[in-house]
């Protein structure tokens, strides 16, 4: 108990005084080793190597090089005029557009504030000029925008599926009836938020305009096809579709619609290598992080906590989930991820609780995280992006974070809903 304390307590202080979280994963893992009376730098700095060194990590810099060039190669701004030129026209329809872009370009990153800035930028502006609320349509796009998470290719999945030893290719496949649910929610919410609204329609494209559009926008929504289709085949793993959709979105990019030169393809790549350091030194601080608790034995003090509901798993899924739900509010995804899935998952496989649903149903209640105050990193990306009031953008995404919350305890209460279309899928 004092060992738990004592990490809990370090990562906190961390946090509070400004430290990066990796930083902060450090200090608390050292404190950790001084307390058991075992430091040593050279175990330190070779599990902080070894942390890093994983093929499956692969697959997250060509996934962030994909959601850049997706963004600045022209490949966005075709799937939000594919969705233009289909449901544009409806009242409402702007709304509708975000709802299907995000769902689209879900599919491309997997990156929920790289989607989420990227529609932002080009969706924003539109609504703002045909009147629409700016509270509702920022906490809308914020609401799409975390499908990210959900839809394969998906980095926290990837993460997941390396912390929680789950297989990817299952953890992607199983995300996607619960990314479409998702969106389906907001659609509906959406459609009863301008029921009685005064908004400009805009004028139906003909025929040929959207065939046209169609020809346009195919190379961008060819993409998740590809990217699921290979993965679902076999034909190429997960680790390999992150190539393969980063190879196709620079080609695209490059020489069908040429709108990324040289000069956009090194912006891309450095900001992919920035996001890619990021991403890996908090998984490399993690896995010390990792193996001090595991020395420590924190989850089996933990497993000892939440064993009288083992015989309960709806219960123990609804306990657990909840107090992700907390740690999600003042913790970013990633972290969440990489701290709490190597102490939860041995207490979820003593409850004979699918590991794949398991996996997926923390990434969803993260990525609500991500829309919640105080910390909610999309949240603050929206809020910046239509140059609103903070607490103006918590009041837009509220009603979306009840819907969210909603859908993940319908998930609890019927677990089936996710773990029998994976079976198919």
């Amino acid at each position: 108990m004092i060992l738990m304390v004592l990490f809990i307590g370090v990562l906190l202080l961390g946090i509070f005084l400004g430290l990066p979280i990796a930083f902060a994963l450090l200090l608390s893992a050292a404190a950790m080793m001084w307390q058991l009376d075992f430091f040593d730098p050279q175990i330190f700095a070779q599990n902080l190597i070894s942390g890093a060194d994983n093929y499956t990590l692969l697959a997250i810099p060509f996934f962030l090089v994909a959601g850049e060039v997706m963004a600045h190669g022209g490949l966005s701004k075709r799937i939000v005029n594919l969705a233009m030129a289909f449901i544009g026209h409806r009242k409402g329809g702007l709304g509708y557009v975000a709802v299907f872009a995000a769902i689209i370009m879900a599919s491309l990153s997997g990156s929920a504030v790289a989607d989420t800035a990227a529609l932002a930028a080009m969706m924003l502006p539109m609504m703002n000029a045909s009147n629409y609320p700016i509270g509702k349509t920022a906490g809308l796009m914020a609401a799409g925008g975390i499908i990210a998470p959900i839809i394969p290719p998906s980095i926290p999945l990837i993460l997941v599926g390396v912390a929680g030893n789950i297989s990817i290719k299952q953890l992607f496949l199983a995300g996607i009836v619960p990314g479409l649910l998702m969106g389906f929610v907001l659609i509906l919410y959406w459609a009863y938020s301008v029921r009685n609204m005064d908004l400009p329609i805009s004028p139906k494209m003909n025929t040929q305009e959207k065939i046209q559009t169609l020809k346009e926008s195919f190379g961008a929504i060819l993409l998740p096809i590809i990217i699921i289709g290979g993965i679902k085949t076999g034909i190429f793993t997960p680790t390999e579709a992150g190539v393969v959709a980063a190879v196709y979105a620079v080609i695209v990019s490059l020489f069908v619609y040429k709108e990324l030169n040289l000069k956009g393809l090194f912006i891309v790549l450095s900001n992919s290598a920035r996001s890619t350091a990021i991403i890996m030194f908090l998984v490399a601080a993690t896995t010390v992080v990792a193996w001090i608790i595991s020395i420590a034995q924190l989850p089996m003090m933990v497993a000892e906590f939440l064993s009288p509901l083992s015989d309960n798993p709806k219960l123990l899924m609804l306990v657990i989930m909840l107090l992700v739900m907390l740690i999600g509010m003042v913790m970013d995804l990633v972290p969440t991820i990489l701290v709490l899935i190597p102490i939860l998952m041995p207490i979820v496989k003593m409850a004979n609780i699918d590991p794949v649903y398991f996996g997926l149903m923390f990434v969803m209640n993260c990525a609500i995280g991500l829309i919640t105050p105080p910390v909610g990193n999309v949240l603050n990306v929206i809020v910046g992006a239509g140059k609103m009031d903070f607490f103006e953008g918590v009041k837009g995404v509220f009603p979306y974070v009840l819907l969210y919350f909603g859908l993940l305890g319908l998930f609890i209460l019927i677990p089936e809903m996710i773990t029998i279309p994976m079976k198919f899928l």
